[in-house]
């Protein structure tokens, strides 16, 4: 079992640069804003959601790396982008050039974002899948955590070239990762399925199962195989299940604010009164409150399951985000003010920060796992990039349409959420302690 834990950690290290990429921006907003005097169209599109629809790229057509070359290749590239994103965005003289290598580093996010949930479902075991697979999640949150810290004690540095020295200390971890990743074997279920290798994948699964039952789920897969693959296109009838299910999973985890507040952060607690460095330092509050309960969320995962956590989270986005609303509309302090954006925090963490990369990457058959996968983090990304690049419009301090009453953001928010409860009582299924192969046989109705 240890090999396989630092297989999941080492791979999972994807989500670091994941979280730390998406991030670092916010320490760069104002500072870029300033230097290259951009509109807030311009900036929304080219400077802070660039990265996202290098993400949603990535996303829409991971699954064909993943499938095709390997979950292990196609990892490997993932940090080889995130290195040349560093670099270049950190060394870029024009806003042009700047998007381009924020692109490519988004690119990086949506393929990983495939990848690597896919890859750390198929070499772990039903019982501990969850909590294994909730490791990408915690580095991710654990990159964002970084990614602030970094920012903070970055700020006066080098005066003007401060945001680029937050956006290239990227490159060592990425550094570091890419060689880390040489080091972990193949899935076991790729080498099965697309390589035809059961000798290889056997001794894998050995490792999996070292108390026997690695034939016996060699043969799972081989049968799961002929079952599932009479046509490998994804967007069938009897996927449609998976399909919507990976589809709501994405759509409310985006629409209920998450990269809002991550990515703006910053402005959102200088509008709450907490202003300059010290709106740094505080991000790191909620980095830090991110972090400890997604820890929570990913212990809870294969004990309260994947259902629950989506109920428990979604009933704290509810309360949070109208208290936040309330702090806004009626002046209440940025002390309570950063209090219930912390609970927002806590309520995503434990619910769908912890859930969505796990639930997604095990609705899937094998046969269609890696363009399911591609399917659910593009309706993440997609809408990720649409709010964070019509943010400026609402946010911005001289031309934002809401800037005088951002309480509506978080009103619309709530909303959302509400729905997501329901959305979560009535059509969500329970996954936990299933096998992959088992979920396949429930969820997909064959003709």
């Amino acid at each position: 079992m240890n090999r396989i834990i630092v297989w999941s950690i080492t791979v999972a290290l994807a989500g670091f640069l994941f979280g730390f990429d998406t991030v670092v921006i916010s320490g760069a907003n104002e500072p870029i804003k300033q230097l290259w005097n951009t509109s807030p169209l311009f900036h929304g599109t080219f400077i802070m959601s660039m990265a996202l629809w290098g993400t949603v790229l990535g996303s829409l057509f991971g699954g064909i790396p993943t499938k095709n070359l390997g979950r292990k290749k196609t990892l490997i590239w993932v940090g080889i982008l995130f290195l040349a994103s560093a670099l270049g965005s950190a060394l870029a003289q024009d806003p042009y050039s700047f998007s381009f290598f924020r692109f490519i580093g988004g690119v990086g996010v949506g393929i990983s974002s495939v990848a690597a949930p896919i890859y750390i479902s198929e070499i772990t075991s039903k019982e501990n899948r969850g909590k294994l697979g909730g490791l990408y999640q915690f580095w991710l949150v654990f990159g964002i955590l970084i990614a602030f810290v970094s920012n903070w004690l970055l700020k006066d540095f080098d005066g003007a070239n401060d945001w680029r020295w937050m956006l290239g200390v990227e490159a060592i971890p990425a550094f570091i990762y890419t060689l880390m990743v040489f080091t972990v074997p193949e899935s076991p279920r790729w080498l099965a399925l697309h390589k035809k290798d059961d000798a290889a994948a056997l001794k894998i699964l050995e490792t999996i199962h070292p108390n026997g039952g690695a034939d016996k789920q060699l043969l799972e897969i081989k049968t799961d195989l002929k079952v599932s693959t009479k046509s490998e296109g994804l967007f069938q009838k009897k996927y449609s299940k998976v399909l919507w299910l990976a589809f709501f999973i994405a759509f409310f985890n985006q629409l209920s604010g998450i990269n809002f507040v991550l990515y703006y952060a910053p402005e959102i607690l200088e509008q709450a009164g907490l202003g300059g460095k010290e709106s740094l330092f505080n991000s790191i509050a909620i980095g830090l409150v991110n972090l400890i309960f997604t820890f929570i969320g990913i212990r809870l995962l294969d004990k309260l399951g994947r259902r629950q956590l989506i109920i428990i989270g979604s009933i704290g986005y509810i309360i949070s985000l109208i208290m936040v609303g309330l702090c806004f509309q009626m002046d209440l302090g940025s002390t309570l003010t950063l209090t219930f954006i912390c609970t927002f925090v806590a309520s995503h963490a434990i619910g769908q920060g912890a859930v969505i990369w796990v639930f997604i990457s095990e609705i899937f058959p094998n046969s269609v796992r890696a363009y399911g996968q591609s399917w659910g983090v593009s309706v993440h990304w997609i809408f990720a990039a649409i709010i964070t690049l019509i943010t400026p419009f609402f946010l911005d301090a001289s031309q934002g349409i809401l800037k005088d009453q951002v309480w509506y953001i978080y009103y619309f928010f709530c909303a959302m959420m509400v729905f997501q409860l329901i959305w979560a009582i009535t059509k969500m299924p329970e996954t936990k302690g299933v096998s992959l192969e088992n979920l396949s046989k429930t969820l997909i109705k064959e003709d």
